[in-house]
C-alpha cells in the first residue's frame, strides 16, 4: 500500500479530527500531497493540497479557515487538521499524491497518480 489514510470517525458539530496519510513512496519529498473528500451521491472534490519540497498550501473555499493541511517530510506523513467540523464536512476522505502536478492541476483528482483507500467522516448534528 503506497497512501495509508486514518483518523476517521463519528464526530459531533463543531468538534475537530485529524486525518493522517503515511506514505511509502519515495522520495516523499518529491510530492505534491493533497486531500480530497466524496460525499454520498457527488462528485469527488478538492479539500486541500500542500506542494512539494516549499510545501505551499491550497485549501478549497470550505476549507478555507477550518481546516489545516501539513506534512510531516521526516516520517513520510501527510496530516489535516479540520476543525470547527460541519455535518456538510460528512464525506469519505482521500489522500493523492503525484510528482507532476502543476498550478492548474492541484485541485483536480486526475492531477493525482497516487490514491489511499480512503477514511470516512461523520459529523453528526
Amino acid at each position: 500500500v503506497q497512501l495509508q489514510a486514518s483518523g476517521g470517525g463519528l464526530v459531533q458539530v463543531g468538534e475537530a479530527l485529524r486525518l493522517s496519510c503515511e506514505v511509502s513512496l519515495r522520495p516523499f519529498l518529491e510530492y505534491t500531497m493533497a486531500w480530497f473528500r466524496q460525499a454520498p451521491g457527488k462528485e469527488r472534490e478538492f479539500v486541500a493540497s500542500i506542494r512539494r519540497r516549499g510545501g505551499t498550501t491550497k485549501y478549497s473555499d470550505s476549507a478555507k479557515g477550518r481546516f489545516t493541511i501539513t506534512r510531516d517530510n521526516a516520517k513520510n506523513t501527510v496530516y489535516l487538521q479540520m476543525d470547527n467540523l460541519k455535518p456538510e464536512d460528512t464525506a469519505v476522505y482521500y489522500c493523492a499524491a503525484d510528482r507532476n502536478v502543476i498550478a492548474s492541476t492541484t485541485i483536480s483528482a486526475s492531477g493525482y497518480d497516487y490514491w489511499g483507500q480512503g477514511t470516512l467522516v461523520t459529523v453528526s448534528s
